[in-house]
């Protein structure tokens, strides 16, 4: 189901009810609702640094270049590399990247470098919160220092020519074992990624709220048995 089909209040209602949750809760909210085996995208997908994101996945995939690489001179290959961009992995749904979006992305496990420091920079610009792909990104040290939050399988030196092609938008797409379709809740943090059906999204954000707010008020016990100051983690 593709994220267009889903109301604007019922797009912002989702956002507002995960916003607060860290991927903990939602795992929790997920095993209310008899999910236990579901979910939760495998740890090898790991985020480039510690931060947090709460987005509605905006789904692509992309598979491995099916042309051959003629051969060029180094200036004809710079004239190719621009026609390959435009031509080969152009991917104007990802440009149209929204406020909450979570780009996801299934790099058919190509090695490349697919999310760099231009392109994501330029879909968080747009409103995009978060970026998980299951292959490789690049300009990691300019990606942290922008504080573009982004989740990957590997680390690619690789540009995309000659390597990978996009294929399709708003398509379900295998993530760390989880399929995900464009519409479904997708939180981000420290401890992973997580995948909530919309479907279920409303059922599980309230068993995931409740276990939240469980473990505040028990931290919070011990913090004012330490006389240790109050902090939002148990507010």
């Amino acid at each position: 189901m593709s994220k267009d089909s889903m109301s604007k209040e019922e797009r912002q209602n989702l956002l507002a009810l995960y916003k607060d949750l860290r991927v903990a809760d939602v795992r929790d909210g997920m095993d209310w609702n008899m999910m236990h085996h579901y979910g939760t995208v495998h740890h090898e997908i790991r985020p480039l640094y510690r931060t947090r994101a709460v987005g509605i996945a905006q789904t692509s995939r992309y598979i491995p270049y099916q042309g051959d690489i003629p051969k060029m001179t180094p200036d004809e290959y710079t004239e190719w590399a621009k026609w390959y961009y435009a031509n080969i992995t152009n991917n104007k749904g990802m440009k149209a990247s929204e406020p909450g979006d979570f780009v996801v992305i299934d790099q058919s496990g190509v090695d490349v470098g697919i999310l760099g420091s231009n392109n994501s920079l330029q879909y968080f610009s747009q409103g995009a919160v978060g970026f998980i792909t299951n292959g490789g990104v690049r300009d990691t040290d300019e990606l942290i220092m922008q504080e573009v939050p982004v989740w990957s399988k590997f680390i690619s030196q690789k540009m995309n020519q000659g390597r990978i092609q996009f294929d399709a938008n708003d398509v379900p797409v295998n993530i760390g074992g989880v399929v995900v379709h464009s519409g479904d809740v997708i939180v981000a943090d420290g401890d992973g990624v997580i995948v909530v059906p919309r479907k279920i999204a409303v059922e599980v954000a309230k068993y995931a709220h409740q276990e939240l707010k469980s473990d505040k008020a028990g931290r919070r016990r011990i913090y004012e048995a330490m006389n240790r100051e109050l902090d939002h983690t148990v507010i």
